[in-house]
């Protein structure tokens, strides 16, 4: 049930573009060598390069006006070797099949006056540095594996990055008028062999009441006046990003020095945006408050509508006493609940619930798994260990006594569960899985429309691939049209 459409551009979002490395700044540990090396290096301790050891202009394919270099494929496939990935020479096939699907995406979309705004790309940008940041352990650790600063790397990411978001924003413009019928997903469903139907395990609707334990304005004092001393140390003199380093309870951006990168208005919680928006270059904000704990930041730089920040978090810990006093309150909510039946779940949970992801859902909670569609039909076994067990003695209709859970995070909460349904383990059938057998239909729908698309526009666009990658598996479709039948000369 998946077809080439699905994994159109899978491979143009996985793999991060660095392109002009002429020459290896730095070695990483890896498990695997690069094809080229792996004959003259130790299996037992072997090093990749960050990049190529010279410039590759050889070009490996065409699409249109455009070329792709061989030096593009052996990047991207250095990277996905420095992160971790096992060799696999099929995966250089793959790279070049998505900057294949890129390149004839990004053309149509000139064609289509199909746009990204600049700012859109600048944030694409900051997100992938933020990300390298963190992965390679701090912006010095960074330009050491790049060769280069982060600013002349942000600089030569950039254009690839504009042509992935324009392709994407194509794809998405082939597809935007798609839609299912309910005749359209009993026809899908009809076409899969019976002993092909998909099997679904046991899924439940569960609703929840959350109460968050809540420090009173005294025991906040403590942590409010600790951010303060860091505040008046920082005007003293001491380095903010030493600070951070050492005290922030930010775990994504404390190894940096609490740096946070550019980020527009819509990035941050409120409180932070009040904050971050009304200062200068150089300025330091008062202490404030958010649901996070205690904060102050210090503006780098503005840029337009951008602002580029750092700061030091102060997370209040839990007392057993909120705890205490979260359980006398979810209690006398349960008992209320239980008095008078004409308060419906949906609506006390809305009232009462400090989850906000869960609240104005009626306190259903969404499978993670398919938050995009936001069903709220999920599996048990995908579920938190203390639900499942909490809902498994649970008649439908029921709600629980208040029970105290802990998330992955480790914060405290007690909660009230109610379930709505559940369904036991069986074969696909489209009086009990409408839902998702209509995703799957609109799924295959979408995958066809792309497939055909790219059929037509192969047919009709100049491509010539090198005969190093006309044998792929990947590019077959690529290679037999008569616009692919001439070779790329070395």
């Amino acid at each position: 049930m998946r077809k080439l459409g699905i994994v159109i551009l899978s491979f143009i979002l996985i793999i991060s573009v660095a392109r002009a490395q002429t020459k290896p700044d730095s070695t990483i540990k890896a498990k695997a060598k690069p094809d080229s090396v792996a004959k003259t290096q130790s299996k037992a301790d072997s090093t990749i390069a960050a990049g190529p050891r010279r410039t590759l202009d050889k070009i490996a394919a065409v699409v249109g006006n455009s070329p792709i270099l061989l030096s593009d494929i052996e990047t991207q496939y250095a990277q996905y070797l420095v992160q971790g990935n096992q060799p696999n020479p099929d995966m250089k096939c793959r790279i070049l099949q998505s900057l294949l699907t890129q390149k004839l995406l990004a053309q149509q979309a000139i064609i289509d006056s199909i746009e990204v705004k600049d700012d859109e790309v600048d944030n694409s940008v900051d997100r992938r540095m933020r990300e390298m940041t963190q992965r390679a352990g701090g912006q010095e650790k960074l330009e050491a594996f790049l060769g280069r600063s982060v600013i002349q790397y942000k600089d030569e990411i950039r254009p690839d990055m504009k042509e992935q978001m324009v392709a994407q924003k194509m794809q998405q413009h082939i597809t935007e008028k798609v839609n299912v019928t309910p005749q359209d997903v009993k026809a899908y469903f009809d076409k899969i062999p019976k002993d092909s139907l998909p099997s679904f395990n046991k899924e439940i609707e569960v609703g929840e009441i959350v109460f968050q334990p809540k420090l009173s304005k005294e025991e906040k004092e403590l942590y409010k006046q600790k951010a303060e001393e860091l505040r008046e140390r920082i005007k003293k003199g001491e380095d903010f990003g030493t600070l951070a380093r050492l005290y922030s309870q930010d775990p994504g951006s404390a190894p940096d020095g609490g740096d946070l990168g550019f980020a527009d208005r819509s990035t941050f919680v409120k409180e932070f945006t009040a904050n971050a928006f009304k200062l200068k270059a150089g300025e330091i904000s008062p202490v404030f408050e958010t649901d996070f704990g205690f904060h102050f930041l210090q503006v780098i730089e503005r840029r337009g509508e951008q602002v580029h920040v750092r700061h030091i978090l102060i997370s209040p810990a839990i007392t057993q006493a909120s705890l205490d006093r979260a359980k006398v309150y979810a209690d006398s909510i349960y008992n209320v609940l239980m008095k008078n039946k004409k308060i419906d779940f949906s609506s006390a949970a809305a009232y009462y619930s400090d989850n906000k992801d869960t609240k104005y859902n009626g306190g259903m909670m969404l499978n993670a798994e398919n938050v995009q569609n936001r069903s709220t039909y999920i599996p048990t076994d995908k579920l938190d260990p203390k639900v499942a067990l909490v809902t498994d003695t649970m008649k439908i209709g029921s709600i629980s006594k208040p029970e105290l859970f802990t998330d992955a995070a480790g914060k405290k909460s007690y909660k009230i569960l109610y379930l709505k349904s559940a369904t036991s383990a069986h074969k696909a059938n489209l009086e009990q899985d409408f839902p998702k057998i209509k995703d799957y239909a609109y799924e295959d729908k979408n995958n066809r429309i792309v497939s055909q698309w790219f059929e037509k526009r192969r047919k009709e666009t100049f491509i010539k691939i090198d005969p190093e990658y006309q044998t792929c598996d990947v590019l077959k479709k690529w290679v037999v049209s008569p616009a692919t039948t001439a070779q790329v000369k070395p």
